[in-house]
């Protein structure tokens, strides 16, 4: 039971963020010039609409990919981005720290960075490719236990590996 409690929380975590994200960015969607005039605009940014349909379809896109958990380190990442400027936007645009505007953000936030940092459990589609095709779950940990032919270190170094000898 321990090993499956920490992926029972990642589960619960990606579903219930992604699912209560994601209409954030369909709303985006339905007035993206509004969203440019009133969120982009007055960052300064270039080509803010844009940028506007970067946020939303990163939202929609992100938040589907943590909820399945296909890809769920990068659906994180990709609400990261977008949280973090909406976090700028509230302090600099909006007028201060105001930590009613921020908590939201806040949670979405780290539950992104949750999901982001470590991966989406063994109850996600990940889990079920990784474990299909003999992967590890970390690739460096698949690196590390393969050990790797002398052929394949002299490539590797460029530099003939001798056995005979003293150098």
């Amino acid at each position: 039971m321990r090993v499956m409690a920490p992926s029972v929380g990642l589960f619960l975590l990606r579903v219930c963020v992604g699912s209560v994200l994601i209409h954030h960015g369909y709303d985006k969607l339905a007035d993206i010039q509004g969203f440019a005039d009133s969120v982009v605009k007055p960052l300064h940014l270039p080509f803010p609409v844009l940028l506007a349909y970067i946020a939303a379809y990163s939202e929609i896109v992100g938040s589907w990919l943590m909820i399945v958990g296909l890809g769920a380190r990068l659906g994180g990442l990709a609400v990261l981005g977008t949280i973090s400027v909406a976090i700028y936007h509230s302090i600099v645009v909006t007028g201060g720290f105001n930590i009613y505007a921020l908590e939201l953000l806040i949670l979405y936030f780290g539950g992104a960075a949750c999901v982001t940092l470590n991966g989406a459990g063994l109850f996600s589609l990940d889990f079920l490719i990784i474990r299909a095709i003999g992967m590890s779950s970390s690739p460096l940990k698949a690196f590390v236990m393969r050990r790797p032919q002398l052929d394949e270190l002299e490539n590797l170094v460029a530099v003939p590996v001798t056995t005979k000898g003293k150098y």
